[in-house]
C-alpha cells in the first residue's frame, strides 16, 4: 500500500453492490455511488438480509419490514433504483457454497463490471474494532462469487436456470477496508450521502442520542476528511481494489 490513494478506475459502466445489511453502504460508500451515478454509471444494491436483528428495542418481525423500507428510501437518495434482498437471517449469515451461489447468480443476472462490497477483514482500520461475522462472511463470499460467476462448471444448475456465466467483472472494490488503496473524489455526493444515511432514521435513533442529521453529517464528513489526507486534500471515499 502506497502512502497516497490512487484514483479509482473509471473504465466501467455497471456496478453491483453486495452487502449484508441495510445501512452498510450508507456508512461510507454511498457518496461514491452518487458520484458514479452522476457520471452516467448504474448500480444495483443486493442485500443478504433485511437487518431485522439490528434494533435492540424492536422485535425482528417488526424491524425487518421497516428496515427494508428505509433501505429503499436510502437507495433513492443517491439515485439507485434497484434493490434486492436475499432473505438470509440477520446476524448469523454463514459463509459457504449457498451464499456464494446466491451472489454468483446475482452477478450473472446483472453482469456488472465492478462489484462493490464491505470490509471482509477481521478488523476495521487501526485494528481496534472487531468486524462482525455477517460482514466478514458476505465480503468474502462476494469476492469468491466473482470467479464463481464466470465458471460454468461451478453451480451448473445456474446455467440450467438460464443464468449463463459472466466473466466480465473487472474490479472488486471493498469499502471500509483497513487496507484501502484507491479513492473517489466524492465531495459532490456528500449531501446526498447524508440524506441516504439519514433515511435509516429508526436504526440511527436507536443507536445514538445525538441529533440524527448531525450524527450522519459528522460521521460522513469525518470519514471523507480522513481520506483527503491521503488523496491530495480532496474529500473522498476509499476502497481496497482488486483487479481481475
Amino acid at each position: 500500500m502506497t502512502d497516497q490513494f490512487a484514483e479509482m478506475p473509471t473504465d466501467w459502466h455497471r456496478a453491483l453492490a453486495i452487502v449484508a445489511h441495510p445501512d452498510d453502504l450508507e456508512y461510507g460508500a454511498s457518496a461514491a455511488v452518487a458520484t458514479w451515478i452522476d457520471g452516467g454509471r448504474s448500480c444495483v444494491y443486493l442485500l443478504a438480509s433485511v437487518g431485522e436483528a439490528g434494533i435492540d428495542t424492536m422485535p425482528p418481525a417488526e424491524a425487518g419490514p421497516l428496515r427494508e423500507r428505509e433501505q429503499w428510501a436510502s437507495a433513492a437518495a443517491v439515485g439507485v433504483t434497484a434493490v434486492e434482498f436475499l432473505g438470509h437471517r440477520d446476524g448469523v449469515i454463514e459463509y459457504g457454497t449457498g451464499l456464494r451461489r446466491d451472489f454468483a447468480a446475482a452477478i450473472r443476472r446483472h453482469r456488472p463490471e465492478l462489484v462493490l462490497t464491505l470490509n471482509h477483514h477481521d478488523t476495521w482500520a487501526g485494528g481496534a474494532f472487531w468486524n462482525t461475522p455477517d460482514h466478514r462472511a458476505v465480503g468474502r463470499a462476494a469476492l469468491d462469487a466473482v470467479a464463481d460467476a464466470g465458471n460454468r462448471w461451478i453451480f451448473p444448475e445456474l446455467v440450467e436456470d438460464g443464468l449463463l456465466p459472466w466473466d466480465g467483472v473487472r474490479y472488486v472494490a471493498v469499502a471500509g477496508s483497513p487496507h484501502a488503496t484507491h479513492a473517489v473524489d466524492a465531495s459532490d455526493g456528500l449531501d446526498r450521502a447524508v440524506k441516504s444515511l439519514l433515511a435509516h432514521r429508526t436504526y440511527i435513533e436507536a443507536l445514538t442520542k445525538e441529533d440524527p442529521e448531525s450524527y450522519c453529517r459528522n460521521f460522513l464528513e469525518g470519514n471523507m476528511a480522513a481520506v483527503a489526507e491521503r488523496f491530495g486534500g480532496r474529500p473522498g471515499v476509499s476502497f481496497e481494489l482488486f483487479r481481475r
